[in-house]
């Protein structure tokens, strides 16, 4: 998809959320069953069952998916569209790349071994490696825009509101 093909497809989207605000808020939905068998939670994802359980560092056999992983993972995909859209868009070329997402854990936090510990990452780092001709301030604008519209890199910068709630069946 070149520059053109892309603003005309998003032309008539941007054109409906700014007629109509409401519509251009949707919520998306995640489901997962609890194993009963194991210590692992089954989440769908619309193209395959993914089996999560827990990390090797924290008691799990490895066999399954780390939810740490997941999100990590879910932060390159994001970062990884984000950036091929926009780079289409201001036209970077752009002949190969990579994306890696690395974050720190304590895992004496999510143990209960230390109350001081803290559970959940404490610091990730987002890394892309890209094959362009493009000039050093095309780069510096691809990179900029990158944080500004990626969804999941957005989320973890600014935390969202969070609820739980927990229901008998």
């Amino acid at each position: 998809m070149d520059a053109t093909t892309l603003r005309a497809t998003q032309a008539p989207i941007k054109d409906q959320y700014r007629a109509d605000p409401a519509s251009a808020v949707i919520t998306l939905k995640a489901h997962g069953t609890l194993d009963d068998q194991h210590i692992a939670c089954k989440v769908e994802t619309g193209r395959a069952l993914a089996v999560a359980g827990l990390h090797p560092a924290s008691g799990g056999s490895g066999a399954e998916l780390c939810s740490g992983d997941m999100l990590l993972e879910a932060l390159v995909a994001c970062a990884g569209v984000t950036l091929k859209a926009v780079a289409t868009a201001i036209e970077v070329n752009l002949r190969s790349g990579t994306v890696r997402a690395e974050g720190d854990l304590d895992f004496r936090g999510t143990l209960g071994v230390d109350k001081a510990a803290p559970v959940g990452f404490k610091a990730i780092r987002l890394d892309f490696d890209i094959d362009t001709d493009a000039p050093q301030e095309k780069i510096d604008q691809l990179l900029k825009l990158t944080e500004r519209y990626c969804v999941v890199f957005q989320t973890l910068n600014h935390k969202p509101e969070l609820s739980a709630q927990l229901t008998r069946a």
